[in-house]
C-alpha cells in the first residue's frame, strides 16, 4: 500500500511524529476507552502535552495554524491507535479553527488564559436563540457533542430569532459548565468519543460570543481581520468542516490492514484444510483492500490540497470544487469501510469479539459513514447536481 506522508517541514513534521509515537499508547487504552464511552483524562493530558489539539488553531490564539494536509496526517496517525480518540481530535481541530472567526472578546475568553483550551461543539442549528438586549437567550438540546465532557468551552448551533423573524443559523459560545449533560452515549461505533447530548435552557449569550454561519461561510467574519499571522483562516469553511470528519477513516483502515495477518494467524478456512494466510482468495482480498485505502488517500489529499491552495492564494473555491470536496470526503470514508469490512469477513467468527481490533475498526467506520456530512448518497447527489448545472439544494457548501 502506498502511504502518502506530509512533506511539511518544521512543526508539522514534529507533530505528525508525536502523533505516531502516541498511537501505541492510545491503542493500549482503546478497549477501556470504549468501555467507559469517553476519552480517559490521561488521553486528554497526552494530547495536550503533544500539542496535537492545536494543529489548525490560529497562531494568534497560541496554535500552529497548519494546513489541512497536516491535519489529515496527524489525525490519521492517531487513528492507528484509537478511532474514537482520532474522531474527537479531528472535530476539535475544526472547532479551534472556527474560533479564529469569532469576535475578539470570544477568542480572548477562550484562549487568552489558556492556549491549550479544548473546545467542543455541535455545529448544526438544533437550538433556538431569541434576540434580547445585548445578546441572545439560547435554548435547546444538542446530541452528538463529541468530547464535551473533557472540554473547557462549547459552542452550539441555533437558529437566530428576532421577534417573528428567523435570521438564520449561528454558533453560540459558552463555558461547558453552563450546559447540562445527558449520559446517553450508548452506541455500536465510535463508542469512546463521549458524544453525549447537552442541554441549555434560556441561557444568556452576549453578542460577542456568537457567530452567524453566513459570516463564517462567506469569510466575512468579525474574527478574520484579527488574524495577523498565517493563512489557514482564509480556508473555505464548509469544506474544512467536512474534511475534518474524514481523517480518522484513513488511520483506522491502515491499522486494520496491518493487523490482519496477525489476526488470522495460522487459522484454516472453516470446514477445509486450507490455511487462510496461504489462500489465493486472501491474497486477492488484501490487495483489493490496499487499493481501496490508497483511493481514499488520494481523494482526501486532493481535497486537502485544494482547500490549502485556495487559502494560501486567497482565491475562493469554485462551487463545483466545493461540491467535489464533499463528495471526496464521503467517497473516501466509504472506501475505508468497504476495505475493513472485507478484512473483517475474512476473520470469521473471531471478528465478533469486542477485543478483536478489526471488529472495533468496522464499527467505528460504520458510525462515521452515517454522519450527515459523510453520507455518500447525499454527497453524490449534490456533486451530480452541480455537474449538471443545477442548484445543489444545499444551504451551505
Amino acid at each position: 500500500m502506498t502511504v502518502i506522508d506530509s512533506a511539511s517541514p518544521g512543526p508539522a513534521a514534529e507533530l505528525i511524529e508525536r502523533a505516531r509515537r502516541l498511537a501505541p499508547v492510545l491503542r493500549e487504552r482503546a478497549v477501556a476507552t470504549n468501555a467507559n464511552r469517553r476519552l480517559p483524562s490521561e488521553t486528554i493530558d497526552d494530547l495536550r502535552a503533544a500539542g496535537v489539539l492545536k494543529v489548525l488553531q490560529s497562531p494568534c490564539n497560541g496554535g500552529y495554524g497548519l494546513s489541512m494536509r497536516d491535519h489529515l496526517d496527524v489525525n490519521a496517525a492517531l487513528a492507528e491507535g484509537c478511532g474514537s480518540t482520532a474522531w474527537v481530535v479531528g472535530v476539535t481541530h475544526a472547532h479551534s479553527w472556527m474560533m479564529s472567526h469569532f469576535p475578539a472578546e470570544a477568542q480572548q475568553a477562550t484562549y487568552g488564559a489558556d492556549p491549550d483550551a479544548f473546545v467542543s461543539a455541535v455545529i448544526g442549528p438544533r437550538g433556538r436563540a431569541v434576540r434580547t438586549e445585548g445578546g441572545w437567550r439560547l435554548t435547546g438540546v444538542w446530541p452528538f457533542a463529541s468530547g464535551s465532557e473533557n472540554a473547557d468551552w462549547l459552542f452550539l448551533g441555533a437558529t437566530m430569532v428576532d421577534g417573528d423573524q428567523e435570521l438564520g443559523p449561528a454558533e453560540f459560545l459558552l463555558p461547558t459548565s453552563a450546559a447540562t449533560y445527558r449520559d446517553d452515549w450508548h452506541t455500536t461505533g465510535l463508542t469512546g468519543t463521549g458524544s453525549c447530548s447537552v442541554e441549555v435552557h434560556d441561557l444568556f449569550v452576549a453578542d460577542a460570543f456568537h457567530l452567524p454561519m453566513i459570516e463564517l461561510a462567506t469569510g466575512n467574519s468579525p474574527g478574520a481581520p484579527l488574524q495577523t499571522e498565517g493563512w489557514n483562516h482564509r480556508a473555505a469553511a464548509i469544506p474544512v468542516l467536512v474534511l475534518a470528519l474524514a481523517g480518522p477513516a484513513l488511520g483506522i483502515a491502515r491499522r486494520a490492514l496491518a493487523d490482519f495477518p496477525s489476526v488470522i494467524g495460522k487459522k484454516t478456512i472453516a470446514y477445509s484444510d486450507a490455511v487462510q494466510a496461504e489462500h489465493t482468495t486472501t491474497h486477492l482480498h488484501v490487495a483489493e483492500v490496499a487499493a481501496l485505502i490508497d483511493e481514499a488517500h488520494f481523494h482526501l489529499y486532493r481535497a486537502a490540497d485544494d482547500i490549502d491552495r485556495s487559502a494560501r492564494d486567497g482565491v475562493p473555491l469554485e462551487l463545483v470544487t466545493r461540491a467535489r470536496i464533499r463528495s471526496d470526503c464521503a467517497e473516501a470514508t466509504r472506501k475505508c469501510l468497504e476495505a475493513v469490512e472485507l478484512l473483517w469477513r475474512d476473520t470469521g467468527g473471531s471478528g465478533l469479539y469486542t477485543t478483536n481490533p478489526l471488529g472495533r475498526a468496522l464499527a467505528d467506520l460504520q458510525a462515521m459513514n452515517v454522519h450527515g456530512g459523510l453520507m455518500l448518497d447525499s454527497a453524490r447527489e449534490i456533486y451530480g447536481r452541480v455537474l449538471m448545472g443545477l442548484d445543489p439544494q444545499a444551504r451551505l457548501l
